[in-house]
């Protein structure tokens, strides 16, 4: 029996639970990556080589959603808060996107693994910000050029206790790249 018949052999929820499992792999993966970067250099250093993974990862990531789900490159916030909704992250964390209005909306990460982990050992929070600000101008752009990436808040930055972070999406009538900061 090959691979893609053993996955169909299993029910829908299994193949969910397998998913899920993958996700949380590729976490611990990107995790145990950082820390070891971080071992060998320093935070910032680690933080600056996991930015530049992030810009090419998070491309590729959207690149392959699209591709699987059909969605045609140029799609407006459509085509990306349905992409958004099949990263990797999206099986492991909670987040929501609030419409704000026909050309915004904002993406928030209600509950994230890395975050709650860290808060359970008593940490502090991950200073994400740097990467999160390649990661998600790189897979908006990368849906739809047109699409501008504002972070709103992103650890280190202050943020509500409702949210870890929060990303404004705006579709402009041309292709300008993303507002970071």
């Amino acid at each position: 029996m090959n691979h893609r018949e053993q996955l169909l052999a299993h029910s829908k929820e299994e193949l969910i639970g397998l998913l899920e499992d993958a996700a949380k792999n590729w976490l611990a993966h990107d995790g145990l990556w950082f820390l070891a970067a971080e071992e060998r250099f320093d935070i910032e250093t680690a933080i600056e080589l996991d930015r530049r993974v992030w810009e090419q990862f998070t491309v590729i990531e959207a690149k392959r959603i699209m591709r699987r789900l059909g969605i045609e490159p140029g799609g407006g916030l459509a085509a990306l808060k349905q992409a958004l909704a099949y990263r990797l992250y999206a099986h492991i964390n909670v987040q929501e996107i609030v419409d704000i209005d026909e050309q915004t909306v904002v993406f928030r990460m209600t509950k994230c693994r890395v975050q709650t982990a860290r808060q359970r050992k008593g940490l502090p929070d991950f200073p994400c910000k740097p990467v999160g600000l390649v990661e998600y101008a790189n897979f908006a752009s990368t849906i739809d050029p047109r699409i501008r990436t504002r972070c709103l808040a992103c650890p280190p930055d202050p943020h509500p206790e409702t949210y870890w972070c929060a990303w404004e999406f705006t579709l402009t009538a041309e292709e300008s790249g993303d507002e970071s900061g």
